[in-house]
């Protein structure tokens, strides 16, 4: 095999999909300026992770855990998954992290601040489909509790499939009032200004 084919044969084909022009920007030049490393494409939307994997057929893609979040497809079954998937999550945001985990799929956990080169190196280890996790970030997403009680996580659940307050109501042999109080509660517990909002909080946080 001529040397130029064997150096091109060996280049990790990266895509990165991450939220944040500038963030993006600056370690799209850092692992260009690693001679094993070509980036074949740039995301920063959950709705077009899916059309540049299929475009750019990386080796590895570089994701961040929030746009997964939005696309939850990107991790669907194992069998579907183009390439090993390096994930980089955000600690103060990272639970339900264990969703991403699967029998077959090569999937690498890493913090959303750790050094540029710890992505180098994750890359080239994912390539070569060796495991990447930050065993710290895992832990903490995983011991992270979740505040609803067992009746509130119901009452989400149901809210979240669509059903009105009624509907709810019904379904779990409540009264409206006391429906509204749950979604009160719940909605302190997540911090959010509206029922959609706790509803995506709780689909990311993995707790429905």
């Amino acid at each position: 095999m001529r040397r130029d084919a064997w150096e091109r044969s060996n280049v990790i084909r990266t895509l990165l999909a991450l939220d944040g022009a500038l963030v993006r920007g600056a370690l799209s030049l850092v692992l260009a300026a690693e001679e094993d490393i070509h980036v074949v494409g740039e995301v920063g939307r959950g709705d077009a992770v899916e059309r540049a994997l299929r475009a750019g057929r990386p080796d590895v893609a570089v994701v961040d855990f929030d746009l997964i979040n939005e696309t939850p497809a990107v991790v669907g079954p194992a069998t579907a998954q183009p390439c090993p998937l390096l994930v980089l999550a955000d600690p103060r945001r990272a639970r339900g992290l264990h969703g991403v985990f699967a029998p077959g799929r090569t999937v690498g956990i890493l913090a959303s601040d750790v050094a540029p080169q710890r992505v180098v190196d994750g890359v080239r280890r994912l390539a070569r489909r060796e495991s990447v996790v930050d065993a710290e970030l895992v832990m903490a997403a995983l011991a992270a509790d979740c505040p609803l009680t067992a009746r509130e996580t119901e009452v989400l659940r149901l809210t979240a499939a669509g059903a009105p307050v009624a509907e709810v109501a019904g379904s779990l042999r409540l009264s409206c009032g006391t429906v509204r109080n749950h979604l009160g509660r719940i909605a302190r517990k997540t911090g959010a200004r509206t029922r959609i909002e706790a509803v995506r909080f709780a689909r990311e946080s993995g707790w429905i």
